[in-house]
């Protein structure tokens, strides 16, 4: 699992990158701050979905450092 898949490693504040809900079969990455964690669940096996500040949704894959 990567670290995206598990809530407890992801921070409001923090810089990720996701992947949004209609570039899942792109793969293409947005780069933000997690504004907002929206799953309740402690782990998700696609990545944790967040809001960014900028508003964007979608599933974090990387959490950048």
């Amino acid at each position: 699992m990567s670290a995206g898949n598990q809530r407890k490693n992801i921070q409001i504040g923090v810089e990720v990158e996701v992947v949004q809900k209609h570039h899942q079969r792109t793969g293409e990455l947005t780069t933000g701050i997690v504004k907002r964690i929206l799953t309740n669940s402690s782990n998700h096996p696609h990545g944790i979905k967040v809001q960014l500040q900028s508003g964007i949704v979608g599933r974090v894959k990387n959490i950048i450092p």
